[in-house]
């Protein structure tokens, strides 16, 4: 189970905590990683081309085998389309990541998101990242908000 320490930041928006998962990512910070996670069994975490991970074990267990492989990342995020209500969020966007040392670049990853606000603020409930298309220029776009 979470470690009840880690809940103390509270993001006051969504996009604050999508803005600390990324800073995770790119740290290989699997405490800052769970932090940014709401902390209920019923999160899910689907990485690109891998299985479903459900519950907060699965997802942490996911998240460490990632970060034990010992790439730098460095993640540009492109697309942005945010849907918000009271207390859900839903982003949809790519990631076009930089592996910090190797020359190929992987074609962009398509991401959603999903936020629910609870009483320590906004927290991730799904993350569903999903190979995309090679060749796409999704570097340019801009960040667009459904209400």
């Amino acid at each position: 189970m979470p470690d009840p320490t880690l809940s103390k930041t509270i993001y006051t928006t969504p996009q604050q905590a999508e803005a600390a998962f990324y800073e995770a990512l790119e740290r290989a910070d699997l405490e800052a990683m769970m932090a940014v996670w709401a902390e209920d069994e019923e999160i899910i975490c689907i990485h690109p081309g891998g299985a479903r991970l459900a519950g907060y074990t699965a997802v942490r267990e996911g998240w460490r085998q990632i970060f034990a492989g010992g790439r730098n990342l460095r993640f540009a995020l492109a697309g942005q389309v945010y849907s918000q209500g009271m207390l859900l969020s839903v982003h949809s966007l790519h990631e076009n990541i930089t592996i910090i040392g190797e020359q190929r670049k992987p074609p962009p990853v398509v991401v959603t998101n999903v936020y629910i606000r609870g009483p320590l603020g906004w927290r991730m409930l799904v993350h569903h990242a999903s190979p995309g298309p090679a060749g796409s220029d999704t570097q340019h776009e801009k960040p667009k908000t459904v209400h």
